[in-house]
């Protein structure tokens, strides 16, 4: 993976950590040299293997050493007017006008069915259109906890919630996790308004993601885990929603374990979250499906796929996908995840036949998200540069242009 910044983002995740060079080294089984020479900017490139080792042990996703996959226009400004206005949504300024009422045409059902467009949008990759959206989104649910009667009132602060939670997870695909947590802190206290039991514990399992992204593993951990056990003790796990919530709760808190260094008791969790997730379709229907966490039998296999290729087990990724199918309600970026990790395993065991067409698959059903993710760049680069290009991996580094 050949990465102008990688040196540097290595420096500061190091530094973050608190790990000198040779610590670092000894955590992730990379030579210091090679540390060095990266941090140093006179080495541009590291194949995957290395870059998995460093990740692991900086205890952080491997996309966040490569870049996250970038919700940027074309133009490559990701600090441009339309991220400035979300900006600004997210933090009001200083003695601003306050919301007046609702225009005529304003009901919370029609807000609350563009804010679940928006989390459609943004699950598929339209990192555009959901940043184009949520200025007025914001907007008008901060309209709607100022006017009306107390229950509208209190289902205005639930929108406000869930939109402000969307422009959190925005901001992480930014890479602004600072502001993400600004965002989120904001929809957590609105949820503390709420009519929505469940907001809270949602909005929850985004810190704990947005600390995962920080390399804050323990916080993410504790915060998941007692979340998770709240929901039980208040019983909101006996719904169809609730469990769902709950079940986001224990993947995030298995995936922290798991990158804290204790494979086996993320995976242990995440057999438990497997068990669970079979109780979804029993359960009484729930609402909006796209207002709630991502929480299926397909889902905890992704993830359980996913932990398997990050720390090393190749072989159980595979056993593990085969044969998978994926609920209906799986959204797009769940499935490019699941196609980028099986690509990897591939990759990882030296199948560069089996990596073409697992990517060719995630071209035909995402190609919005692969062209999003570094993940996916880094592996055709690292297919690139074998000396026998595998059938069909030319038009897939056409389409990513790593062939230029």
């Amino acid at each position: 993976m050949a990465n102008d910044d990688l040196g540097r983002t290595l420096r500061r995740l190091r530094r973050l950590a608190s790990l000198t060079q040779e610590e670092l080294a000894a955590r992730s089984g990379v030579s210091v040299d090679v540390i060095r020479q990266l941090e140093q900017r006179r080495k541009h490139s590291a194949r995957l293997p290395t870059l998995h080792a460093l990740a692991n042990g900086l205890g952080v996703e491997l996309t966040t050493l490569l870049g996250d996959p970038p919700a940027v226009s074309s133009s490559g400004e990701n600090d441009g007017p339309r991220f400035v206005a979300v900006r600004r949504a997210i933090m009001p300024v200083l003695w601003g006008p306050q919301p007046g009422p609702p225009g005529p045409d304003f009901t919370l059902d029609k807000l609350r069915g563009q804010i679940a467009e928006g989390w459609t949008q943004y699950h598929a990759a339209e990192f555009d259109a959901v940043m184009k959206a949520l200025p007025d989104l914001i907007s008008d649910a901060r309209t709607a906890t100022a006017w009306g009667e107390d229950h509208d009132r209190h289902a205005g602060f639930a929108a406000l919630g869930k939109a402000l939670q969307l422009a959190g997870h925005v901001a992480v695909r930014m890479g602004k996790t600072d502001l993400a947590l600004t965002s989120l802190e904001r929809a957590i206290d609105a949820a503390k308004q709420s009519s929505d039991p469940l907001l809270l514990p949602m909005v929850v399992n985004s810190m704990a993601w947005t600390y995962q992204r920080q390399g804050r593993l323990e916080d993410a951990l504790h915060i998941a885990r007692r979340a998770a056990a709240d929901m039980v003790t208040a019983g909101h796990d006996g719904t169809a929603d609730g469990l769902k919530v709950w079940g986001a709760l224990t993947m995030s808190a298995a995936t922290s374990a798991a990158r804290s260094g204790d494979y086996d008791v993320a995976a242990a969790m995440m057999e438990t979250a497997e068990r669970e997730a079979a109780r979804v379709s029993k359960l009484p229907a729930g609402g909006d499906n796209r207002m709630v966490s991502v929480f299926s039998p397909s889902s905890v296999r992704i993830e359980r796929v996913r932990l398997a290729v990050q720390y090393g087990h190749p072989h159980d990724a595979l056993a593990l996908a085969e044969g998978m199918r994926l609920s209906k309600d799986t959204p797009p970026s769940w499935r490019t995840w699941l196609l980028l990790d099986v690509a990897r395993a591939h990759t990882d065991i030296g199948d560069a036949a089996g990596a073409v067409k697992t990517l060719e698959s995630l071209r035909r059903v995402a190609p919005t998200w692969m062209q999003h993710h570094t993940l996916a760049v880094a592996i055709v680069r690292d297919l690139w540069a074998l000396p026998n290009h595998p059938p069909g991996l030319g038009p897939l580094a056409q389409f990513l242009g790593v062939n230029e």
